[in-house]
């Protein structure tokens, strides 16, 4: 794959092979971004698990203590109160049989996140072909299908990330924006780790994560040594 002289420029100035503490990989990826916009920078995180069994996926939500720095487009379907309970909250988009039939007749997909109350959960269901591999589909594993659409709406706006295991076996995650400080960047990445960590499945054997690396929208990757994913305290004192 041919890459431009600005990913080029920004490869040269580290060794790609080596291993870097989380400190040290966010800083260079800070430094390797030469986007004319604020890119967001990125976790990826190779894991020891075989998602073609249903036990080994790896998926859920997590709140990032610093938040995404990007706007979440929320879509809920709802009725009655719960409509209206959700579009005070801030949802983008609030519909019931309507927005089925905006997403099945027009193909409405404007939004990073879709929530379903539980009662229509049989309607939303016929979007599966549609949501399900957009990432899009509503699941009670990962707070989705809710009757609270207002703790919902509200998590998904402020820095709520979902996450899955995509066929080999990898999580993709954002963890904020260039602009961010390294101490945010740095205390969402635990954040994500530690989560990653938490919901190991107990029939994943051998080594768990296996490789992690961060990266900015348009920069090249820097790899952490996954032995240090997990440093917590020693790494957000060398932000003091």
């Amino acid at each position: 794959m041919s890459r431009g002289k600005k990913y080029q420029t920004s490869a040269a100035q580290f060794d790609r092979q080596g291993f870097h503490t989380p400190a040290e990989a966010i800083d260079l990826v800070k430094a390797s971004a030469r986007a004319s916009f604020d890119e967001t920078v990125e976790l990826a995180a190779r894991l020891g698990v075989d998602p073609r069994k249903a036990d080994q996926i790896v998926r859920g939500t997590l709140s990032l203590p610093a938040g995404t720095g990007r706007s979440t487009r929320v879509a809920v379907f709802a009725a009655g109160e719960k409509a209206a309970e959700a579009r005070a909250a801030g949802a983008d988009v609030v519909g019931a049989d309507d927005l089925v039939a905006r997403v099945t007749g027009e193909g409405f997909l404007e939004f990073d996140v879709a929530i379903a109350t539980p009662d229509l959960m049989g309607k939303v269901g016929t979007l599966g072909r549609v949501l399900g591999p957009r990432g899009l589909m509503p699941n009670p594993k990962t707070g989705t299908v809710t009757d609270d659409v207002v703790r919902a709406v509200t998590e998904f706006k402020g820095g709520r990330v979902e996450y899955r295991t995509d066929k080999v076996g990898n999580i993709h995650l954002p963890i904020g924006k260039v602009s961010f400080e390294r101490s945010q960047l740095l205390v969402n990445f635990h954040a994500v780790m530690e989560e990653i960590h938490r919901v190991k499945p107990a029939s994943a054997k051998g080594r768990y994560v296996r490789a992690v690396t961060v990266s900015s929208t348009m920069g090249p990757g820097v790899r952490v040594d996954p032995t240090l994913t997990r440093r917590v305290d020693e790494e957000l004192a060398a932000t003091a």
